[in-house]
């Protein structure tokens, strides 16, 4: 753990969100870093958003300084701590995995790197990507603690992607990394009152990071527009995705796209009716697209197979089981000899600090599962079926719709560490996790100061599509 605390980690900062101008291009990665540095070293101790800083970050950004003009100009930008980056360990947060120093850096962090982005550091993260327990407290882990929300500290910041979310919230940096499986991605950026860009399922690699359900697993941007986290992902798309080159050209340009009259967006019923402020809020948006002239279609309904959602449960289980343990044979470090069995010992082992808080319930559901390789094959071909062809595809193609919105989700609710979280009202997440769509969330208003997140689902592999409908949106006056 030394290691980790070599470097002043958390800091606190009088909440405050960041404009929309990118401010990266307007000095150098150098001053761009002190900036960060201090930010973090003054006021992360209560909001415990940074794990580690990289102890060559200085030199990095010299180098980059002293190479020129480059797509990302030295833009600083931390990184969720279940990605690699070479020089810090993976973690995960969790205190099994603090030498699991990487060989090489994630492929989506070296093209950064190449892009001319300055990867800085590491942000906490809910432990195992919020996958160990049914009680667990989004944001906490045993390597980082409790991440704290960024407008209220009382509240939960959601996860897992807990540290990202909030890093961006305070000010740290305008773009930071996250994953999501299920909404990890697009609940902190909710929550937190900043952008989150779920890209399309398979568009970024997976490798090198620490895997939950690679059927769903993605990295993508949590930022304080969408024009940055449209160019940083643009930087993140592996060159063998499907359409890479329209990919990167469109998220680089989403301007150019952004015109709204005569979109055809969908609403999706389902996150409506559940509390009248946050119906409010989508009602305001829904108007303000509308002047705009998009046609707006009402009561998009998606209607899942009974059992669907414990067959997903039980999907995620099984690749969780299946995915981690071929992570953990292909390091090259002592991790390798690891298994989710020698992970539950450890735990148990290390009970007074790693079970504090919650169990490892899941851990131990998805060691004792009993699934064949055929039962999954039929699970997940199901539904993949009910999401894409009997689901948004069907949607998409029976309205003519170019993209379908909703409330992301609902305010905070308050850090509870005997309970665990509490989730106030449904949300926009599960269908394009599941489906591999995009899906892109910004704020839509607040409650009681407390952001609430509108959120743009898009077809799949149209993410630049998506992308620019957003940022229309984000331009249209109240």
């Amino acid at each position: 753990m030394k290691a980790l605390l070599t470097v002043p980690l958390f800091l606190v900062c009088a909440a405050y969100l960041m404009t929309n101008a990118p401010a990266f291009a307007q000095s150098s990665a150098a001053e761009q870093l002190e900036k960060s540095l201090k930010l973090i070293d003054a006021k992360d101790d209560e909001y415990r958003a940074v794990i580690a800083i990289s102890p060559s970050a200085q030199d990095e950004a010299a180098a980059i300084d002293q190479s020129g003009g480059s797509l990302l100009e030295g833009m600083p930008i931390l990184v969720k701590d279940n990605i690699d980056m070479f020089g810090l360990p993976t973690t995960a947060g969790s205190l099994a995995l603090l030498e699991n120093y990487p060989s090489k850096d994630a492929p989506s962090i070296a093209q950064l790197k190449q892009a001319g982005g300055l990867i800085f550091g590491k942000t906490n993260l809910s432990e195992w990507a919020n996958f160990r327990s049914e009680k667990s407290s989004s944001g906490w882990s045993a390597v980082g603690g409790q991440t704290r929300n960024a407008i209220d500290v009382s509240r939960s910041p959601c996860g897992s992607s807990s540290g990202s979310g909030v890093a961006v919230a305070l000010g740290y940096v305008d773009v930071a990394i996250g994953t999501e499986t299920h909404g990890s991605i697009i609940c902190p950026a909710s929550a937190n009152g900043v952008v989150g860009f779920k890209p399309t399922h398979g568009i970024v690699s997976g490798e090198g990071i620490v895997p939950l359900a690679s059927s769903q697993d993605t990295a993508g941007p949590l930022a304080n527009s969408i024009e940055n986290a449209s160019l940083v992902l643009s930087a993140m798309i592996d060159p063998t995705a499907k359409n890479y080159a329209d990919l990167v050209e469109g998220l680089q340009n989403i301007k150019e796209g952004s015109e709204l009259k005569g979109l055809r967006l969908g609403v999706m019923t389902s996150t409506l009716g559940y509390d009248p402020r946050r119906d409010a809020l989508f009602q305001r948006a829904v108007k303000k697209l509308e002047s705009a002239g998009v046609v707006i279609i009402n009561d998009i309904q998606l209607k899942e197979y009974d059992g669907f959602w414990d067959d997903n449960y039980s999907l995620l289980k099984y690749e969780f089981k299946r995915d981690l343990n071929a992570y953990f044979k292909g390091r090259k470090n002592s991790t390798s000899e690891f298994t989710l069995a020698s992970l539950i010992e450890f735990n148990q082992a290390n009970a007074k600090d790693e079970l504090k808080h919650f169990d490892q319930g899941i851990f131990e559901q998805s060691q004792a599962l009993e699934l064949s390789e055929d039962a999954y094959r039929s699970i997940r071909e199901k539904g993949l079926k009910a999401m894409r062809e009997d689901g948004l595809e069907k949607v998409y193609a029976e309205h003519e719709l170019d993209g379908i919105i909703g409330i992301t989700g609902g305010p905070a609710w308050k850090i509870d560490h005997i309970n665990g979280d509490a989730f106030h009202g449904p949300g926009m997440s599960a269908y394009p996790a599941i489906g591999g769509y995009p899906h892109v969330t910004i704020t839509g208003g607040d409650i009681a100061g407390m952001p609430v997140g509108l959120s743009f689902i898009g077809k799949r592999y149209e993410d630049h599509v998506l992308a620019s409908i957003v940022y229309g949106f984000s331009q249209l006056s109240e």
